[in-house]
Protein backbone atom coordinates (compact mmCIF):
# COMPACT_ATOMS: atom_id res chain seq x y z
CA UNK A 1 0.00 0.00 0.00
CA UNK A 2 1.17 3.49 -0.78
CA UNK A 3 -0.20 6.89 0.10
CA UNK A 4 1.25 10.26 -0.75
CA UNK A 5 2.84 8.90 -3.92
CA UNK A 6 1.90 11.81 -6.16
CA UNK A 7 3.98 11.56 -9.31
CA UNK A 8 4.34 15.32 -9.61
CA UNK A 9 7.43 17.14 -8.36
CA UNK A 10 7.05 19.33 -5.25
CA UNK A 11 6.89 22.39 -7.49
CA UNK A 12 4.12 20.78 -9.55
CA UNK A 13 2.27 19.64 -6.43
CA UNK A 14 2.13 23.23 -5.22
CA UNK A 15 0.23 24.13 -8.39
CA UNK A 16 -2.49 21.56 -7.74
CA UNK A 17 -5.92 22.78 -6.65
CA UNK A 18 -5.51 26.29 -8.09
CA UNK A 19 -2.10 26.58 -6.47
CA UNK A 20 -3.53 26.11 -2.97
CA UNK A 21 -1.90 22.75 -2.28
CA UNK A 22 0.68 22.78 0.50
CA UNK A 23 2.73 19.54 0.26
CA UNK A 24 4.18 20.19 3.72
CA UNK A 25 1.01 21.33 5.47
CA UNK A 26 0.32 19.68 8.83
CA UNK A 27 -2.91 17.87 9.61
CA UNK A 28 -5.05 19.96 11.92
CA UNK A 29 -3.52 23.17 10.57
CA UNK A 30 -4.53 23.17 6.89
CA UNK A 31 -8.08 24.03 5.86
CA UNK A 32 -8.67 20.74 4.06
CA UNK A 33 -6.91 17.42 3.73
CA UNK A 34 -7.58 15.51 0.52
CA UNK A 35 -6.86 11.97 -0.62
CA UNK A 36 -7.92 9.59 -3.35
CA UNK A 37 -8.85 5.92 -3.33
CA UNK A 38 -8.37 4.73 -6.94
CA UNK A 39 -10.25 1.46 -6.45
CA UNK A 40 -13.18 0.16 -8.47
CA UNK A 41 -13.23 -3.52 -7.55
CA UNK A 42 -16.60 -3.13 -5.86
CA UNK A 43 -18.60 -2.35 -8.99
CA UNK A 44 -21.46 -4.49 -10.24
CA UNK A 45 -21.46 -3.14 -13.79
CA UNK A 46 -18.91 -0.94 -15.61
CA UNK A 47 -15.54 -0.11 -14.08
CA UNK A 48 -13.26 2.85 -14.65
CA UNK A 49 -13.74 4.83 -11.43
CA UNK A 50 -10.24 3.87 -10.30
CA UNK A 51 -9.02 6.62 -12.61
CA UNK A 52 -11.28 9.21 -11.02
CA UNK A 53 -8.85 10.84 -8.55
CA UNK A 54 -6.16 11.54 -11.12
CA UNK A 55 -8.65 12.69 -13.74
CA UNK A 56 -9.88 15.37 -11.34
CA UNK A 57 -6.44 16.42 -10.10
CA UNK A 58 -5.04 16.96 -13.57
CA UNK A 59 -7.63 19.65 -14.34
CA UNK A 60 -6.96 21.72 -11.20
CA UNK A 61 -3.75 23.45 -12.26
CA UNK A 62 -5.26 26.38 -14.16
CA UNK A 63 -8.50 27.09 -12.29
CA UNK A 64 -9.08 30.31 -10.35
CA UNK A 65 -9.23 30.56 -6.56
CA UNK A 66 -12.82 31.73 -6.70
CA UNK A 67 -16.31 30.35 -6.31
CA UNK A 68 -19.26 30.77 -8.64
CA UNK A 69 -20.44 33.54 -6.29
CA UNK A 70 -17.42 35.61 -7.31
CA UNK A 71 -15.73 35.09 -3.95
CA UNK A 72 -12.03 34.52 -3.50
CA UNK A 73 -10.71 31.78 -1.24
CA UNK A 74 -7.10 32.72 -1.87
CA UNK A 75 -5.95 31.80 1.64
CA UNK A 76 -7.48 28.33 1.67
CA UNK A 77 -4.75 25.75 2.34
CA UNK A 78 -5.10 22.19 1.04
CA UNK A 79 -2.88 19.22 1.79
CA UNK A 80 -3.26 16.65 -0.98
CA UNK A 81 -1.98 13.45 0.60
CA UNK A 82 -2.07 11.49 -2.64
CA UNK A 83 -3.75 8.16 -3.27
CA UNK A 84 -4.14 4.84 -1.49
CA UNK A 85 -2.81 2.03 -3.65
CA UNK A 86 -2.48 -1.69 -3.06
CA UNK A 87 -3.66 -5.03 -4.35
CA UNK A 88 -5.24 -6.11 -1.07
CA UNK A 89 -8.56 -4.37 -0.47
CA UNK A 90 -8.69 -5.26 3.21
CA UNK A 91 -5.29 -3.68 3.82
CA UNK A 92 -6.12 -0.55 1.82
CA UNK A 93 -9.47 -0.09 3.57
CA UNK A 94 -7.84 -0.52 7.00
CA UNK A 95 -5.27 2.13 6.14
CA UNK A 96 -8.09 4.44 5.05
CA UNK A 97 -9.88 3.86 8.36
CA UNK A 98 -6.73 4.71 10.27
CA UNK A 99 -6.13 7.90 8.33
CA UNK A 100 -9.71 9.12 8.68
CA UNK A 101 -9.70 8.35 12.40
CA UNK A 102 -6.56 10.47 12.75
CA UNK A 103 -8.03 13.33 10.71
CA UNK A 104 -11.23 13.42 12.76
CA UNK A 105 -9.32 13.40 16.04
CA UNK A 106 -7.29 16.36 14.77
CA UNK A 107 -10.52 18.14 13.86
CA UNK A 108 -9.35 18.15 10.25
CA UNK A 109 -11.93 18.79 7.52
CA UNK A 110 -11.26 16.44 4.62
CA UNK A 111 -12.23 15.34 1.11
CA UNK A 112 -12.00 11.90 -0.46
CA UNK A 113 -12.12 11.26 -4.21
CA UNK A 114 -13.12 7.75 -5.32
CA UNK A 115 -13.02 5.16 -6.71
CA UNK A 116 -16.36 3.44 -6.74
CA UNK A 117 -18.81 4.03 -3.91
CA UNK A 118 -17.41 1.16 -1.87
CA UNK A 119 -14.51 3.48 -1.03
CA UNK A 120 -16.86 5.45 1.21
CA UNK A 121 -17.28 2.42 3.49
CA UNK A 122 -13.86 2.64 5.21
CA UNK A 123 -14.20 6.42 5.44
CA UNK A 124 -17.43 6.07 7.40
CA UNK A 125 -15.87 3.36 9.54
CA UNK A 126 -12.93 5.64 10.31
CA UNK A 127 -15.31 8.42 11.35
CA UNK A 128 -17.16 5.97 13.56
CA UNK A 129 -13.93 5.03 15.35
CA UNK A 130 -13.09 8.65 16.08
CA UNK A 131 -16.34 10.30 17.12
CA UNK A 132 -17.85 9.98 20.56
CA UNK A 133 -21.45 10.52 19.57
CA UNK A 134 -23.99 9.88 16.84
CA UNK A 135 -23.30 11.47 13.47
CA UNK A 136 -25.35 12.06 10.35
CA UNK A 137 -24.83 11.00 6.74
CA UNK A 138 -26.22 12.77 3.67
CA UNK A 139 -26.15 10.44 0.67
CA UNK A 140 -26.53 12.20 -2.69
CA UNK A 141 -26.89 9.53 -5.35
CA UNK A 142 -29.09 7.97 -8.00
CA UNK A 143 -28.99 4.78 -5.91
CA UNK A 144 -29.68 3.96 -2.27
CA UNK A 145 -26.66 1.65 -1.82
CA UNK A 146 -28.55 -0.33 0.81
CA UNK A 147 -27.87 -3.80 -0.61
CA UNK A 148 -26.52 -6.27 1.90
CA UNK A 149 -24.44 -7.86 -0.86
CA UNK A 150 -24.01 -7.52 -4.59
CA UNK A 151 -22.59 -10.50 -6.43
CA UNK A 152 -21.76 -11.94 -3.03
CA UNK A 153 -19.71 -8.91 -1.99
CA UNK A 154 -20.72 -7.18 1.26
CA UNK A 155 -18.29 -4.34 0.47
CA UNK A 156 -19.75 -3.57 -2.95
CA UNK A 157 -20.49 -0.11 -4.26
CA UNK A 158 -24.17 -0.88 -3.69
CA UNK A 159 -23.65 -1.69 0.01
CA UNK A 160 -22.27 1.62 1.28
CA UNK A 161 -25.14 2.68 3.52
CA UNK A 162 -26.08 -0.87 4.53
CA UNK A 163 -22.64 -1.07 6.13
CA UNK A 164 -23.18 2.38 7.65
CA UNK A 165 -26.21 1.04 9.52
CA UNK A 166 -23.88 -1.37 11.33
CA UNK A 167 -21.70 1.41 12.82
CA UNK A 168 -21.64 2.08 16.55
CA UNK A 169 -22.56 5.75 16.17
CA UNK A 170 -25.33 5.24 13.62
CA UNK A 171 -28.39 4.17 15.59
CA UNK A 172 -30.64 3.64 12.62
CA UNK A 173 -32.16 4.94 9.44
CA UNK A 174 -32.84 8.29 11.10
CA UNK A 175 -29.13 9.12 10.86
CA UNK A 176 -29.24 8.86 7.07
CA UNK A 177 -30.77 11.10 4.41
CA UNK A 178 -30.95 10.09 0.75
CA UNK A 179 -31.21 12.71 -2.00
CA UNK A 180 -31.58 12.37 -5.77
CA UNK A 181 -32.63 8.72 -5.69
CA UNK A 182 -34.29 7.26 -8.77
CA UNK A 183 -33.44 3.54 -8.66
CA UNK A 184 -33.99 0.73 -6.18
CA UNK A 185 -32.85 -2.90 -6.15
CA UNK A 186 -35.27 -5.71 -5.26
CA UNK A 187 -33.38 -6.50 -2.04
CA UNK A 188 -33.43 -2.82 -1.06
CA UNK A 189 -37.17 -2.66 -1.64
CA UNK A 190 -37.70 -5.67 0.63
CA UNK A 191 -35.34 -4.29 3.26
CA UNK A 192 -37.08 -0.92 3.40
CA UNK A 193 -40.57 -2.35 3.88
CA UNK A 194 -40.01 -2.36 7.64
CA UNK A 195 -37.97 0.84 7.73
CA UNK A 196 -38.79 4.54 7.69
CA UNK A 197 -36.11 5.99 5.42
CA UNK A 198 -35.70 9.70 4.67
CA UNK A 199 -35.61 9.67 0.88
CA UNK A 200 -36.22 12.56 -1.47
CA UNK A 201 -36.17 11.23 -4.98
CA UNK A 202 -34.89 13.24 -7.92
CA UNK A 203 -38.51 13.60 -9.08
CA UNK A 204 -39.64 15.00 -5.73
CA UNK A 205 -36.65 17.31 -5.54
CA UNK A 206 -37.64 18.80 -8.87
CA UNK A 207 -41.26 19.19 -7.74
CA UNK A 208 -40.37 20.66 -4.33
CA UNK A 209 -37.57 22.98 -5.33
CA UNK A 210 -34.19 23.08 -3.63
CA UNK A 211 -35.27 25.54 -0.92
CA UNK A 212 -37.92 23.12 0.38
CA UNK A 213 -35.53 20.19 0.06
CA UNK A 214 -32.97 22.00 2.20
CA UNK A 215 -35.57 22.76 4.84
CA UNK A 216 -36.24 19.04 5.11
CA UNK A 217 -32.52 18.21 5.17
CA UNK A 218 -31.85 20.71 7.95
CA UNK A 219 -34.76 19.39 9.98
CA UNK A 220 -33.58 15.79 9.59
CA UNK A 221 -29.96 16.60 10.49
CA UNK A 222 -30.50 19.28 13.15
CA UNK A 223 -29.50 17.10 16.10
CA UNK A 224 -26.11 16.02 14.74
CA UNK A 225 -22.98 18.00 15.53
CA UNK A 226 -21.01 16.14 12.86
CA UNK A 227 -22.28 15.22 9.39
CA UNK A 228 -20.61 13.50 6.46
CA UNK A 229 -21.69 14.09 2.86
CA UNK A 230 -21.11 11.45 0.18
CA UNK A 231 -21.74 12.45 -3.44
CA UNK A 232 -22.00 9.89 -6.18
CA UNK A 233 -21.48 11.74 -9.45
CA UNK A 234 -24.39 9.76 -10.95
CA UNK A 235 -26.75 11.83 -8.79
CA UNK A 236 -26.38 14.24 -11.68
CA UNK A 237 -28.29 13.46 -14.85
CA UNK A 238 -25.95 11.77 -17.36
CA UNK A 239 -26.32 14.83 -19.56
CA UNK A 240 -24.22 16.68 -16.95
CA UNK A 241 -21.87 13.83 -15.97
CA UNK A 242 -21.78 11.05 -18.53
CA UNK A 243 -18.56 9.43 -17.33
CA UNK A 244 -19.86 7.11 -14.63
CA UNK A 245 -20.44 3.38 -14.42
CA UNK A 246 -24.18 3.25 -13.73
CA UNK A 247 -25.82 6.41 -15.14
CA UNK A 248 -29.52 6.92 -14.48
CA UNK A 249 -31.67 9.16 -16.65
CA UNK A 250 -33.71 11.86 -14.88
CA UNK A 251 -31.14 13.10 -12.38
CA UNK A 252 -30.27 16.44 -10.85
CA UNK A 253 -29.10 19.24 -13.08
CA UNK A 254 -25.96 21.19 -12.31
CA UNK A 255 -27.84 24.17 -10.85
CA UNK A 256 -29.77 21.96 -8.45
CA UNK A 257 -26.59 20.21 -7.31
CA UNK A 258 -24.67 23.41 -6.61
CA UNK A 259 -27.58 25.08 -4.80
CA UNK A 260 -28.15 21.92 -2.77
CA UNK A 261 -24.53 21.74 -1.64
CA UNK A 262 -24.42 25.41 -0.70
CA UNK A 263 -27.36 24.88 1.66
CA UNK A 264 -26.03 21.61 3.04
CA UNK A 265 -22.73 23.24 3.98
CA UNK A 266 -24.55 25.50 6.41
CA UNK A 267 -24.66 22.34 8.54
CA UNK A 268 -21.65 21.09 10.57
CA UNK A 269 -19.97 19.11 7.79
CA UNK A 270 -16.82 17.27 8.87
CA UNK A 271 -15.93 16.02 5.41
CA UNK A 272 -17.25 14.90 2.05
CA UNK A 273 -16.44 12.70 -0.89
CA UNK A 274 -17.09 12.56 -4.63
CA UNK A 275 -17.10 9.06 -6.12
CA UNK A 276 -17.84 7.02 -9.26
CA UNK A 277 -16.13 9.34 -11.76
CA UNK A 278 -15.06 7.10 -14.65
CA UNK A 279 -13.30 9.39 -17.15
CA UNK A 280 -12.74 6.84 -19.91
CA UNK A 281 -16.51 6.32 -20.25
CA UNK A 282 -16.85 9.89 -21.52
CA UNK A 283 -14.31 11.44 -23.94
CA UNK A 284 -15.41 14.95 -22.94
CA UNK A 285 -14.74 14.13 -19.25
CA UNK A 286 -17.92 15.87 -18.15
CA UNK A 287 -17.99 13.89 -14.89
CA UNK A 288 -14.41 14.89 -14.08
CA UNK A 289 -15.18 18.56 -14.64
CA UNK A 290 -18.39 18.25 -12.62
CA UNK A 291 -16.47 16.59 -9.80
CA UNK A 292 -13.86 19.34 -9.82
CA UNK A 293 -16.54 22.02 -9.63
CA UNK A 294 -18.33 20.27 -6.79
CA UNK A 295 -15.12 19.94 -4.80
CA UNK A 296 -13.93 23.53 -5.25
CA UNK A 297 -17.37 24.98 -4.50
CA UNK A 298 -17.51 22.92 -1.30
CA UNK A 299 -14.08 24.27 -0.39
CA UNK A 300 -15.52 27.74 -0.85
CA UNK A 301 -18.51 26.94 1.37
CA UNK A 302 -16.25 25.57 4.10
CA UNK A 303 -13.95 28.61 3.83
CA UNK A 304 -16.90 31.00 4.06
CA UNK A 305 -18.27 29.26 7.13
CA UNK A 306 -15.03 28.87 9.04
CA UNK A 307 -13.59 32.31 8.24
CA UNK A 308 -16.79 34.25 8.69
CA UNK A 309 -18.83 36.42 6.34
CA UNK A 310 -17.18 39.65 7.53
CA UNK A 311 -13.72 38.38 6.68
CA UNK A 312 -14.84 37.34 3.23
CA UNK A 313 -16.74 40.52 2.41
CA UNK A 314 -13.61 42.15 1.04
CA UNK A 315 -13.10 39.20 -1.30
CA UNK A 316 -16.62 39.26 -2.75
CA UNK A 317 -17.24 41.28 -5.88
CA UNK A 318 -21.00 41.04 -5.62
CA UNK A 319 -23.21 40.25 -2.65
CA UNK A 320 -25.34 37.12 -2.86
CA UNK A 321 -29.05 37.76 -2.97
Amino acid sequence: MKIGELTETIAQQKKLWAGLNDPEGLMGEVDAALFGIPYDGGVSFRGGAAKGPQSVREITYTIAKTTEHLESFEGFRIRDLGDFYGGDRNRVFEDVRNLVETLIKKNQFFTMIGGDHSTTIPVLQGIDRAVGEEFGIIHIDAHLDLCDKMDGDSLSHGSTQRRALELDHISGMENLMFLGIRSIEDQEYDFLKDQNPSIITAYRMNQMGIKKVLEQVHEQMKNYKQIYVTIDIDALDPGFAAGTGTPQFGGLNSRQMLDLLMGIFELPILGFDVVEIAPELDPAKTASFAGRKIITECFGHHWRKTRGDKVLAKDRLHDRK
